[in-house]
């Protein structure tokens, strides 16, 4: 862990979502300072009454402050098939089609540099604690390689050991030669487990575990990673009611709806956050509120593969955790986490009402909400005993020129900016708009040649 301190000064405006019923995003301080030792946040409050001094000091004049963002899904290995064209117009099961063939040719080094850029991605846009679904193990692909990558860039990482078992052959989606034996996964999972998930308080690396959904899975292997991972004491996560196509198979292959499939197989609890839920009705709404079952929102891949609107209006209202996630770099071809909350309250609007999903409520679900879905109450807010996960932007440029209305509120209304400074368990990562944890030149560069290595492959097999 840091052993030195940090103190962040003369900040324009911090916002510490620290919860309340009177404000939702907590305390919003102007001339703001934040002081962290090791790692952790000891006090925040007025400039005027901090202390003057630390090891490293900088000074936020002109920036407005927030927790670090949360991003409760995400597939990193996709961003090496971004805009593939048969993919561009395609909706989830032909887009799956379309790109599990290209998939099979991944590989070890695929995998670490495509989760080492996803994760640099995500942390320049001021995102701090990443999870990320890896359901696809060819020719030698660990979760290792993601774990890898997260200790490189300095990201906190919750890693998905996600699963295939149903094949083309048993009706299932995927190519046989992407699915893995279930006894197989299972001990994979247990050996995740049991490499990486730190269950201390401000723990870097965490484990859960993934399969990829209840189309590409069975009965018995849900139930199975259920049990194993409370036996662990680790989290669930899948996707669940992505679109119409997902009900429909969902009625046709097992007779339920997802809601019922779900709390057949032992899938719902506060350890349990499902990616997507459009098309949850009422009653699975209710379930999922009853059963403190979280959700991670999409909305950019929700409409980059016309799945839905998820109503996350109804979701909110009826009490369920819900986060935010920028989902895989292949449905989305972003990982901009500021902008995926731009796009959450935009949606909501569209679908209902002006103030449907307002900047704060975007916001709130972008930090203490996917805090919350991920079951950590050690990140998501700026207050004392919380890790030092921050991030500050520059409001002093021409995106936000007279948005000193409500700087807060500018940061959604006024655009996508990159964040200033990333800061993780007390460390920067993005330092003045710069990565500093990994060469981006280099990455970059190793990143187009694993791009490159697909594409030859896929011509030329």
């Amino acid at each position: 862990m840091n052993g030195s301190t940090l103190l962040l000064k003369n900040a324009n405006l911090l916002c510490t979502m620290a919860s309340s019923k009177a404000k939702l995003c907590g305390e919003e301080i102007t001339q703001a300072s934040l002081f962290a030792r090791n790692g952790i946040i000891e006090q925040v409050g007025k400039t005027s009454d901090l202390p003057k001094n630390a090891d490293r000091v900088i000074d936020l004049q002109g920036h407005v402050v927030i927790p670090g963002m949360v991003n409760t899904h995400h597939h990193m290995f996709q961003n090496l098939t971004r805009a593939v064209p048969s993919a561009q117009n395609a909706p989830l099961f032909g887009w799956l089609q379309t790109l599990y063939p290209i998939w099979c040719h991944l590989g070890p080094e695929h995998i670490y540099w495509s989760n080492a850029l996803g994760m640099a991605e995500l942390a320049l846009t001021g995102c701090t604690t990443s999870s990320d679904h890896l359901y696809l193990y060819p020719n030698g692909a660990r979760l290792d390689d993601s774990f890898a990558a997260a200790s490189d860039i300095g990201i906190r990482f919750h890693g998905t050991r996600g699963s295939m078992s149903i094949g083309e052959s048993k009706g299932g989606l995927p190519p046989d030669r992407l699915t893995e034996n279930e006894p197989a996964i299972l001990r994979d999972c247990q050996r995740v487990i049991e490499k990486y998930h730190n269950v201390e308080r401000y723990a870097m690396h965490r484990v859960a575990l993934a399969p990829c959904s209840p189309f590409s899975v069975s009965m018995e292997l849900m139930r199975e990673t259920a049990q194993m991972a409370r036996a662990y004491k680790v989290g669930l996560h899948t996707h669940l009611a992505e679109n119409a196509e997902d009900i429909d198979y969902s009625i046709a292959s097992f007779g339920m709806r997802p809601g019922e499939y779900i709390e057949a197989v032992d899938w719902i609890g506060n350890d349990v956050w499902h990616a997507h839920c459009v098309q949850l009705d009422e009653g699975e709404i209710d379930l999922f509120a009853r059963t403190n079952t979280g959700i991670a929102h999409c909305p950019c891949s929700n409409m980059r593969l016309a799945s839905g609107i998820a109503p996350v209006r109804e979701m909110l209202d009826a009490g369920i955790n819900v986060g935010l996630g920028v989902d895989g770099s292949a449905s989305n071809d972003s990982g901009h986490m500021l902008n995926e909350a731009r796009q959450a309250m935009l949606l909501q609007r569209v679908m209902k009402k002006s103030d449907a999903l307002t900047a704060r409520q975007s916001l709130a679900l972008a930090t203490r909400g996917g805090a919350a879905v991920l079951g950590r109450d050690d990140i998501g807010q700026l207050a004392p005993g919380y890790a030092a996960d921050i991030a500050a932007f520059d409001c002093r440029g021409i995106d936000y020129a007279g948005a000193e209305w409500d700087l807060l509120a500018g940061l959604l209304f006024c655009g996508s900016n990159k964040a200033s400074y990333t800061i993780i368990n007390g460390k920067v990562i993005v330092d003045q708009g710069q990565l500093v944890t990994m060469d981006l030149p280099t990455l970059l560069k190793n990143h187009r040649a694993m791009t490159t290595d697909l594409i030859r492959k896929v011509h030329w097999v």
